[in-house]
């Protein structure tokens, strides 16, 4: 009994020692259970960092802190100074555990990043500067609606023809089979190397579209079209049968999973949508797109096409596109493009378009001739584009010029804010409001060429 007595007498002191510790303070708690973390809790404030690495980080900002501001660790290169040393402890501490769980690079500072936004050109120089001067964004989601016969297929086959030449691989996506090799050929597309699958349903097309980006070896995707993508469920059920919202949430599931695996791959999916009217619509428009919202949102780019006319001697015809939404230029910027009939849109009266609103070539009563210069091309702007088919060093030199003039435009923007007035957002602009000045800069800068301007 003694001896028990003695040991328990030996054992008390140990815990009063343990609680008087310096490093946790005097907490007497008798008959609570718990941890010793847990019984710290409400009754001495607890540090900024409670683990063991923490604390020697918080130590060591503070010795750095004492010893001088002006030395800092690698990992705190870069940051305020001002920052207190233990926010600064405790960001390190959460960094470092975020990259342990989840990867290296899976949380970097904005002004580390590359965010750098690269582009597939449109096949028109008017529409590449309307869209913010490069063509759609790579990794991103396109939009192109519209009525029917507006040339909603055509511009997607355009961004096709222009990625082969870059030497990339293309898919399309033909839901509502009707797709015509004779025509897809003549818009420059080489239909040996794209890749075709006709699905049977909304979930086939998806699950495709989804497997192929996640394969990061396609760089563009066009789906033709969102109200041809039929659900599953519609195809087996009967034609009395009502199914409210199958697609707004079949497209609304696809947005939520391809749109991370984007990114990563750097493949733009270009959807092509159609239009319905809603009922009972007094005031406003009464169109809407068919598939839910769920792609509004995810596009980066949304194009409205509509056609204005029939081109003379029903050769084609002429199209206005409006940038309804676009995530990295200005919106709301408005071109018109020629669409002959089979062989799709008209370059080179794009790039006369361009010359004309830039000021590189100069409209003389019905005469065209290039600026600066007393010798005229042709009478008529159908014989300037005939001129340009055949010359093709005059043609290359103006669109030379051009694509300058744009590296202008796009280099001015960039130094400005996007950020506009909501009392702006109805107003339609053209891509070279500022024509003038951007030509007299690229005039300083000798970006025309000697050329052109002689």
């Amino acid at each position: 009994m003694l001896h028990q007595e003695k040991k328990s007498f030996m054992f008390v002191p140990f815990i009063l020692l343990w609680h008087m510790s310096p490093a946790t303070g005097f907490v007497p708690i008798p008959g609570r259970t718990g941890t010793a973390e847990s019984r710290l809790i409400g009754s001495v404030p607890r540090p900024a960092t409670v683990t063991l690495a923490g604390r020697r980080r918080s130590a060591d900002s503070d010795k750095s802190a004492e010893g001088g501001k002006a030395s800092s660790s690698p990992s705190s290169s870069g940051r305020k100074s001002g920052m207190d040393p233990s926010k600064r402890a405790a960001l390190d501490g959460v960094l470092n555990q975020i990259e342990r769980a989840y990867g290296r690079g899976s949380i970097v500072r904005l002004g580390d990043a590359s965010l750098d936004v690269e582009c597939i050109g449109t096949g028109s120089l008017t529409l590449d500067a309307a869209v913010g001067g490069r063509g759609y964004p790579r990794g991103r989601v396109v939009e192109i609606y519209g009525p029917e016969s507006s040339g909603k297929t055509t511009l997607a086959l355009h961004a096709i023809a222009q990625i082969q030449k870059e030497g990339g691989v293309a898919a399309f996506i033909d839901a509502e089979h009707a797709l015509d090799p004779a025509y897809v050929s003549g818009c420059g597309v080489d239909i040996d190397e794209l890749l075709l699958t006709q699905p049977d349903s909304g979930e086939m097309a998806l699950d495709v579209v989804d497997q192929l980006v996640r394969s990061a070896a396609v760089d563009v995707i066009v789906v033709d079209s969102v109200a041809a993508l039929v659900p599953r469920a519609e195809l087996e059920g009967d034609m009395s049968d009502a199914q409210i919202g199958l697609q707004a949430r079949l497209m609304s599931k696809a947005m939520r999973k391809i749109s991370g695996s984007l990114a990563l791959s750097r493949c733009t999916v270009i959807f092509i949508n159609q239009l319905r009217q809603k009922v009972g619509v007094i005031y406003g428009s009464p169109e809407v797109t068919s598939g839910g919202n769920a792609l509004k949102y995810y596009a980066s780019i949304r194009l409205d096409t509509r056609k204005k006319e029939i081109l003379p001697d029903n050769a084609g015809i002429r199209i206005k596109v409006k940038v309804v939404k676009n995530k990295i230029a200005p919106p709301f910027n408005t071109v018109n493009l020629d669409i002959l009939f089979g062989t799709g849109i008209d370059s080179y009266g794009c790039m006369l378009d361009a010359a004309l609103e830039l000021g590189i070539v100069e409209r003389r009563g019905s005469w065209f001739s290039l600026k600066n210069s007393d010798q005229n091309l042709a009478q008529g702007r159908i014989n300037v584009v005939a001129l340009l088919k055949e010359n093709k060093e005059l043609a290359d030199q103006i669109e030379s010029a051009v694509r300058q003039a744009f590296d202008v435009m796009i280099e001015k923007k960039a130094s400005k804010s996007f950020a506009t007035d909501d009392d702006d957002d109805d107003k339609e602009t053209s891509f070279t409001d500022e024509a003038g000045s951007i030509l007299g800069m690229a005039e300083e800068q000798g970006l025309l060429g000697e050329a052109l301007l002689e």
